[in-house]
């Protein structure tokens, strides 16, 4: 316990937290990506098919008999890079991001920051992480639906297909400015969505806090139940327009460039509110492990890298 609160009090430089942040966040985006990737193949084919599938356990399964497990871990390695990109940024943003609040405030510390005041800094961090984001995003998204764009007769690549291949095509097609498909609604998810993640996270962790006791110094369990509390509020605050960015940035595959609110009310005339909502349940299932495990690999891996920096 001395250990730990040492850590409230020791100064540490800038440039090694900024590099401390950095680390934990991209161990906390591997650690994501690991504990929910096929929760997140089932969610992109059901945002971009909606009346494909009848539901979580029936898009599951035909993907499973198509393509095997093989097929429910689809756009794993720009998964992997999309979250690693991502955490390293909006963690290392994030601890600047708080120094900004707390200035803002005319506090004196970050520890005195309130949830709110956290929350805040979480969704200013977000600008900056999507940036890294979208592209390998965009990746993603296109690798988990190729089979459906291919059935629906919307593209004429081949359904076993590699990253690459997609990187490729995307270069030749569109260019550069084609990575960057979809990257108003990424902001119009990211930076909301962060304020309720990272305001759900800290409100749980001040509950879980007793009299006496720093956050910092919080067990396993209650930082992967305020973890997963904060994906759980995250995705339950912008699911309709992930799932316009989700179909922005697959159907661009065929050549449409709509934009999301052109996208939007088009989902609404065609196809009604609740096909915003499709992929939902797999989502919410995915969310509270996935971003447990995030929150608890950011951390361990935070206090740990601390500990030697001060030692």
């Amino acid at each position: 316990m001395q250990a730990e609160m040492s850590l409230q009090t020791v100064h540490i430089h800038p440039v090694i937290e900024a590099m401390i942040n950095l680390t934990a966040g991209a161990a906390g985006g591997v650690a994501c990506v690991v504990s929910g990737q096929p929760f997140d193949t089932v969610k992109v084919k059901m945002q971009t098919f909606p009346t494909m599938y009848r539901g979580f356990l029936d898009c599951s399964v035909k993907t499973y008999r198509h393509d095997g497990l093989n097929g429910l871990f689809k756009g794993t390695m720009p998964a992997l890079l999309a979250n690693v990109a991502e955490n390293a940024i909006l963690f290392a943003c994030y601890g600047f991001c708080q120094q900004f609040t707390r200035r803002l405030f005319g506090l004196e510390n970050t520890s005195e920051l309130s949830d709110v005041q956290s929350a805040f800094a979480g969704s200013l961090a977000s600008v900056f992480s999507s940036l890294a984001l979208c592209p390998t995003e965009l990746v993603k998204c296109r690798l988990q639906a190729l089979h459906e764009m291919k059935e629906a007769g919307k593209t004429s690549l081949a359904c076993r297909i590699s990253t690459w291949s997609i990187v490729r095509s995307i270069l030749r097609t569109e260019g550069l400015q084609g990575f960057f498909q979809g990257m108003t609604s990424t902001w119009l998810r990211e930076v909301p969505g962060y304020f309720f993640f990272f305001g759900g996270y800290e409100l749980c962790r001040s509950f879980f806090t007793k009299p006496g006791q720093t956050k910092d110094e919080l067990g396993a369990i209650p930082l992967v139940v305020s973890g997963g509390v904060g994906g759980v509020f995250f995705w339950l605050a912008v699911y309709p327009i992930d799932s316009v960015k989700s179909r922005i940035q697959v159907m661009s595959m065929s050549g449409r460039q709509n934009g999301f609110l052109f996208s939007f009310i088009n989902i609404m005339k065609t196809e009604g509110f609740l096909a915003l909502y499709c992929g939902l349940t797999a989502t919410i299932v995915r969310a509270f492990p996935s971003n447990g495990a995030l929150f608890l690999a950011y951390e361990l891996t935070k206090r740990a890298l601390s500990q030697v920096s001060t030692s």
